[in-house]
């Protein structure tokens, strides 16, 4: 196969890694340790305890460097797994570029995003637990979706605190939730005092992640049989997601081909660090590889947050944790990429990016619509609006490219498509979507309220 000819790049059944890359063990600086909201002091295995099962709180803190894949769990992955690595020729005819574009199309499996690679083990390893019901939140819906299919098919409950902008935005991803059988909840709810007690102060707030994490893990941490997944930003979902670089590494070599630069969009960072952390690998041993996240303007935690350490949700029961935020209390103004309102990042990828093996890079909604119909109209594939973020990142590298006369090869996570976004995409075409930047002010005021943590040495 010669990457002159090459459109499609496949791999067996019999490719699909056996094991999960756990990036922490080859990084300079690990990540700072968790806090307990309730303590105040370095959290510890039994404080998770009451939300997690021992098997992902053990991934969770592990320094290992690979994590083997349940085999059970492989056998689930088959049904869409490996999944496709694309070259982008009619884009790159299109930008009469040098650069040589592929993409990882994660949204061949029925959810329709990369979710679905983290969903499926967490269910498995709360199944093992005697775990009967999983509480969990979701922005634009496709981590609800996915949870509510792993949840179905492992025969358990599940419960989804929906952000409720999306959930009035996205009737069609509440629907499919339904159908696996999934009680969806608009968040902020009167079902949670968390919920309660932020619709007494502001009835018609539109919600955030950080609001629905809290109703989810208050929803957990009260009842026996219940757990709590989150479908990001943890250090054991980052690794899960490792399967799609791995898988794209591989594919990539079918052809020789190495990234010069790798794009993905960025919220709570799983997608990113699912596409990137298997070449970053390289990037520690002397590797030049340039690993881009991008994220929206309206939430722009890299780009304009600040390393602290901050609660992981607003009602302040999650671990606290030492990221790039914008403030627990910042809630995003209610832009069409749901799933990256998220108010901090993965302390991997903070540690990361304060570190400098990677970048970040924060686009308007306009900007990423544009580059959203580029793609769907010379790949033919209709992209999330989340990661209409990463094509923009990708076009824009490419017509760096054309202009520098360089031959590049850029990669890029195509995490999932958009075929229940269409809302967004009317409102585009309409000339309804506004490029919505994030206040200044209302960080600054959230910012105030950040923990007093004193780092253990």
């Amino acid at each position: 196969m010669s990457k002159n000819d090459v459109a499609k790049i496949l791999l067996d059944e019999s490719e699909i890694p056996k094991q999960w890359y756990n990036i922490v063990a080859d990084m300079p600086n690990k990540p700072a340790p968790y806090y307990s909201p309730q303590t105040g002091k370095i959290a510890t295995p039994d404080d998770m305890s009451a939300i997690f099962p021992k098997e992902l709180i053990m991934q969770e803190m592990s320094t290992e460097r690979w994590i083997d894949i349940p085999e059970e769990v492989r056998e689930m992955f088959r049904q869409w797994r490996p999944s496709p690595l694309y070259r982008a020729r009619a884009l790159e005819k299109l930008l009469d570029t040098p650069a040589r574009i592929y993409y990882k199309y994660e949204g061949t499996n029925a959810t329709g995003s990369h979710k679905l690679n983290t969903s499926l083990p967490q269910a498995y390893y709360n199944k093992a637990a005697g775990i009967k019901r999983l509480a969990t939140e979701t922005g634009a819906g496709q981590w609800g979706s996915a949870l509510s299919l792993a949840c179905n098919h492992f025969e358990m409950d599940c419960t989804v605190y929906m952000v409720k902008v999306s959930y009035q935005q996205k009737p069609y991803r509440r629907s499919f939730m339904n159908t696996f059988g999934a009680n969806v909840i608009a968040s902020p709810s009167n079902l949670t005092n968390c919920g309660r007690s932020i619709l007494e102060r502001d009835p018609d707030c539109t919600g955030s992640l950080g609001i629905a994490i809290s109703e989810a893990v208050e929803d957990a941490a009260t009842h026996e049989d219940t757990n709590y997944a989150l479908g990001s930003v943890l250090n054991h979902v980052c690794m899960h997601q490792t399967i799609i670089g791995l898988e794209a590494k591989k594919q990539l070599e079918m052809v020789d081909e190495y990234p010069d630069s790798i794009f993905a969009c960025c919220g709570g960072g799983s997608n990113f660090s699912g596409i990137t952390f298997p070449f970053l690998m390289d990037k520690f041993k002397g590797g030049k590889v340039r690993a881009v996240a991008v994220e929206p303007s309206a939430c722009p935690t890299l780009t304009k947050g600040i390393f602290a350490y901050d609660y992981g949700d607003t009602a302040k029961v999650a671990p606290i944790t030492k990221m790039y935020t914008l403030g627990h209390d910042f809630v995003p103004a209610g832009i069409h990429a749901g799933g990256l309102r998220y108010h901090g990042d993965s302390a991997i990828v903070s540690q990361l990016y304060h570190d400098g093996f990677i970048e970040a890079q924060a686009y308007g909604q306009k900007a990423c619509f544009e580059a959203a119909l580029m793609f769907a109209r010379t790949e033919g594939i209709v992209p999330a609006p989340e990661s209409s973020h990463a094509i923009r990142g990708a076009i824009d590298e490419a017509l760096k490219a054309k202009a520098e006369g360089k031959e590049q090869v850029i990669l890029f996570c195509l995490s999932g498509h958009g075929y229940f976004d269409f809302a967004a995409y009317d409102n585009y075409f309409c000339g309804k979507l506004d490029d919505i930047e994030y206040s200044e002010e209302a960080v600054k005021e959230s910012m105030k309220n950040l923990p007093q943590i004193v780092e253990s040495l």
